[in-house]
């Protein structure tokens, strides 16, 4: 059986990745909401501890997995390794005394308990003493009722975590109330400040990208964009002449070295290299997310074997958080660089034949698991690969930025 597993990151207040939360499916067919949650837990501990590995998941980091209340009353988390795992306890669950037992007994073998969706009631008061995390839907629960909520008395005082945080509005509203952990979307989300100018540098990288990133690549036209810039033209030689590509000799121009990579890696490398310097003052989370949604289009783009689909993905994967890597709106930031009609296409108008590629990954990076059925059908892949190449493409990631 096919695990679906997507990971949704957890950030300090330096917009760090310190956890990942991981959300399971075993399908499509079974990913409405009343998919039974004991199977879910069963399987994705089964399935990310010891089929696909954590390293993979995580990156190293804690992951915060969610339990039912059976799961809690069977001690199931105690199968897990302590100093990996983040106990989310479902706001679904009734702190009954054998509930709270169980609890106090996972606690005292090392685990950290988070409560989820947290609103408080007297009756979760001995559940709050245990648990070191807190939860609160940050978009769906009213200020008051989350200030009552963070003013709760304990004997330890708990690390408040802010979830569905879509904005960079509601990230500094939920820092300045003393928020300690944030999870949700707003690190892609562009804060655009208008009459800024994006700067130069920037603008010639992605026009090198989108030239790379045409059906019919012009290595002339590439190779005189990159004499324009040392550095880049800096980075490319000390790349080709790297211990990777174990050369006999040494490289020395921009058009040898542009003949040595062959196109798709010159539009790989020139994309990635794009993507490091803009991230540069950005959250590292955006730079792994731009790499997994570009290798998981081309990776989805070399299934179908379509001749030149895949290096038109990668691209658009990559260039579909510039917005956010350059704050400023994708209409103004694409009126300024020459890409193909089918990624302007699917950048602004959310359409073409690119699209569903793009929408497909993005609604599998955030568990959105019910939109995930009609872009497969759109691209005509089964859903038995897709598990793989996302996962493919998170180690990808991994590797690449480490």
């Amino acid at each position: 059986m096919e695990t679906f597993i997507a990971r949704q990151p957890i950030f300090n207040s330096q917009k760090q990745i310190v956890a990942f939360e991981l959300l399971f499916r075993n399908g499509m067919n079974n990913a409405m909401p009343e998919m039974d949650g004991d199977q879910a837990s069963y399987q994705l501990i089964a399935n990310s501890f010891m089929d696909i590995g954590m390293q993979t998941l995580t990156e190293g980091k804690r992951a915060f997995i969610n339990f039912t209340e059976n799961l809690l009353l069977e001690k199931v988390p105690l199968m897990l390794p302590p100093k990996d795992t983040v106990v989310e306890i479902l706001e679904t669950v009734r702190p009954t005394p054998e509930v709270i037992q169980a609890c106090r007994e996972i606690a005292a073998q090392g685990y950290v308990l988070a409560l989820d969706h947290f609103i408080y009631t007297p009756e979760w008061k001995e559940l709050t003493e245990i648990a070191r995390i807190i939860k609160i839907n940050f978009q769906n629960t009213p200020l008051t009722k989350i200030k009552e909520s963070m003013a709760i008395e304990t004997k330890v005082k708990p690390v408040f975590l802010a979830e569905k945080v879509e904005t960079h509005e509601q990230f500094d509203m939920a820092v300045s109330m003393g928020f300690i952990l944030f999870q949700g979307y707003f690190f892609s989300k562009p804060e655009i400040i208008r009459g800024r100018q994006i700067q130069g540098q920037y603008l010639n990288l992605l026009q090198i990208s989108a030239e790379s990133a045409m059906p019919d690549m012009d290595i002339d036209r590439i190779e005189a964009l990159i004499h324009r810039d040392v550095g880049i033209a800096y980075d490319l030689l000390r790349y080709i002449n790297s211990a990777f590509f174990k050369r006999i000799r040494e490289i020395t121009s921009i058009r040898d070295a542009l003949m040595m990579l062959g196109t798709d890696e010159i539009r790989r490398f020139i994309a990635i290299l794009t993507m490091t310097k803009i991230c540069s003052n950005k959250p590292v989370a955006l730079m792994k997310a731009s790499c997994i949604r570009g290798r998981f289009c081309e990776r989805m783009g070399a299934a179908t074997e379509t001749p030149g689909l895949s290096s038109q993905l990668f691209t658009l994967g990559m260039f579909s958080l510039l917005d956010a890597l350059l704050d400023e709106s994708m209409e103004k930031i694409l009126g300024e660089i020459s890409l193909s009609k089918d990624i302007e296409k699917a950048l602004l108008e959310k359409s073409g034949p690119l699209y569903p590629f793009l929408s497909l990954a993005e609604a599998y990076e955030k568990g959105l698991w019910d939109q995930v059925p009609k872009a497969l059908a759109a691209i005509k892949l089964p859903e038995t690969i897709i598990p793989g190449l996302y996962l493919e493409a998170c180690e990808w990631s991994r590797n690449l930025t480490a």
